[in-house]
């Protein structure tokens, strides 16, 4: 397993995910003490879909972030670039339109999406202005983007908690239910490596996204960052 930098080989990130496919969704639950459910609600209070809407949701998994678009009478497309989540996605939730694809090569024509999202993927690109260039390219004007990924404590005693203690924590934590937690090194490593909340908003402006803004979660360790087409 590489180290965890911004230079990411993408078939190590890919073969990574493989391996951990089976029980990801278990995994992520138990390491968040469930927390991480109230923090995709929030993510789709954010994306606001509304009936007859196209949501892409980029680096989907086994489509678990995906599914509560339909009871708001949307339509969403989980695209993961890892055949091993979309192989237990479809398992999991065979009504799900699962998509093979790498985000910075997005398979789909322009203007296409009303709405784009991406929960704790951004991170792994290899090149996350360009993935977000993509996701630019194919949203409709006036359509909306909504990034929830890890980000920075506001707080210097609970970022200390939470960097130096927690995120250590995280492959002994992860073991207890994954067969390969020395995934779960890389994936707290890239957490430490992110940008603060004030940088992954400046690449959200870069990629040329109109008036990005971020609201924090559990007192910043999680960012939902908002902008528009």
């Amino acid at each position: 397993m590489a180290r965890a930098d911004l230079d990411k080989q993408p078939s190590d990130v890919r073969r990574m995910f493989d391996t951990v496919a089976k029980r990801y969704d278990l995994t992520n639950d138990l390491m968040t003490a469930g927390i991480q459910r109230s923090w995709r609600r929030s993510m789709v209070d954010a994306v606001a879909a509304r009936p007859g809407d196209l949501v892409l949701d980029l680096a989907a998994g086994t489509g678990c972030s995906s599914e509560p678009f339909a009871a708001h009478g949307a339509t969403a497309v989980p695209c993961d670039f890892s055949v091993g989540m979309l192989q237990q996605g479809k398992k999991d939730r065979p009504g799900l339109p699962f998509v093979a694809g790498d985000g910075t090569r997005l398979p789909f024509l322009d203007d296409t999406f009303d709405a784009v999202t991406i929960s704790y993927g951004l991170r792994n690109f290899v090149d996350p202005v360009a993935g977000l260039e993509e996701m630019h390219r194919v949203t409709r004007p006036g359509g909306r983007l909504v990034v929830c990924e890890f980000s920075r404590p506001v707080n210097a005693a609970l970022r200390k908690v939470y960097l130096d203690g927690v995120m250590r924590a995280l492959p002994a934590i992860a073991s207890l239910t994954a067969s390969a937690s020395d995934a779960y090194v890389y994936l707290a490593e890239s957490i430490r490596a992110w940008p603060d909340q004030e940088g992954l908003a400046a690449m959200i402006a870069e990629a040329g996204w109109q008036r990005p803004q971020w609201r924090d979660l559990t007192g910043g360790i999680v960012a939902l960052h908002r902008a528009t087409a």
